[in-house]
């Protein structure tokens, strides 16, 4: 087997085990939280900065052509999306819920552990890169939603100033190109921390999978599921052809824009009190859907 089927077939084992684990009520639902909280307050934002504070950036210039990539899918899939829905006769939370989750892909949950896998640390510090682009969204729609719905700016600049993968770009980047040395004690630390991120992810989105939810949001799975996993990689396809980006920028990308709708969709949602069960169910039924798109996106590029 290539690296490519490794990667995917260990990262589906990994998901069958948490939703193994949920069926013989070892591990439910209620433990989610609980997890991608301890997956994104400690285990991820260490694997960034591992990632970044070892990294060589001597290619940054290049580098940050990969973000935009992302920024402008998302915005040109957000934009098509948003007139197609106009055509739905959803209500305003139901549209919004909707619009978030097709515009938010999963570049790190998903992304990290599916580039790190295939492409390497290179592979991976560009997935950093692209998710930059989805944080930088997260905030966007953030602000807009507090314009539709009401709410506090302060409180949604105090959730985005207080997250730690953001601190932990920040603080990899400048520690690096200042050279700051941590000590091997930390720095083992960190690497011990940051290596349980991808097993405990892919738990949790075992135990999230739902099944049921394709009954109750058959209509809007679909289309989410269209925009997300096919549409926005294609956009993604035809923008880096025209950059004319090769090998792992060209790759890199594509395979971020392919991922599945992002947990940060459904934080909104709950967050402006939208309808989260529905971004609930686009987002698990697609990431269930991903794992057979993934590896085709990937052997076709």
């Amino acid at each position: 087997m290539n690296a490519i089927e490794i990667t995917i077939l260990s990262i589906i084992l990994m998901i069958a085990l948490g939703y193994f684990l949920k069926r013989i009520d070892f591990l439910s639902v209620n433990d989610v939280s609980t997890l991608n909280n301890i997956v994104i307050y400690i285990l991820l934002p260490c694997m960034i900065f591992s990632a970044l504070y070892s990294a060589d950036l001597s290619s940054i210039s290049k580098l940050g052509i990969l973000p935009l990539v992302i920024l402008a899918s998302s915005f040109i899939t957000g934009f098509v999306s948003y007139f197609i829905l106009k055509r739905f006769n959803l209500s305003d939370k139901q549209f919004w819920s909707v619009l978030v989750t097709v515009m938010i892909a999963n570049t790190a949950f998903m992304g990290y552990p599916v580039n790190l896998g295939i492409y390497g640390q290179e592979g991976f510090l560009r997935a950093i890169f692209c998710d930059i682009a989805t944080m930088f969204i997260f905030l966007f729609l953030s602000f807009t939603l507090v314009l539709k719905f009401g709410g506090s700016v302060k409180s949604a600049v105090k959730k985005i100033a207080l997250f730690p993968p953001l601190w932990a770009i920040i603080f990899g980047f400048f520690l690096n190109l200042v050279n700051v040395p941590i000590g091997p004690v930390l720095d083992n630390t960190i690497n011990y921390l940051g290596n349980g991120a991808i097993p405990l992810i892919m738990l949790s989105l075992g135990i999230s999978i739902d099944l049921a939810g394709i009954k109750r949001s058959r209509s809007m799975i679909i289309f989410t599921s269209i925009m997300k996993l096919l549409f926005f990689p294609f956009i993604a396809f035809l923008i880096v052809s025209f950059l004319g980006l090769v090998d792992l920028q060209y790759n890199v990308s594509i395979v971020e824009a392919a991922m599945p709708s992002g947990m940060l969709s459904l934080i909104l949602a709950i967050t402006y009190k939208l309808d989260f069960e529905l971004s609930s169910d686009c987002i698990l039924i697609n990431t269930a859907i991903s794992l057979v798109s993934l590896p085709l996106i990937i052997m076709l590029i």
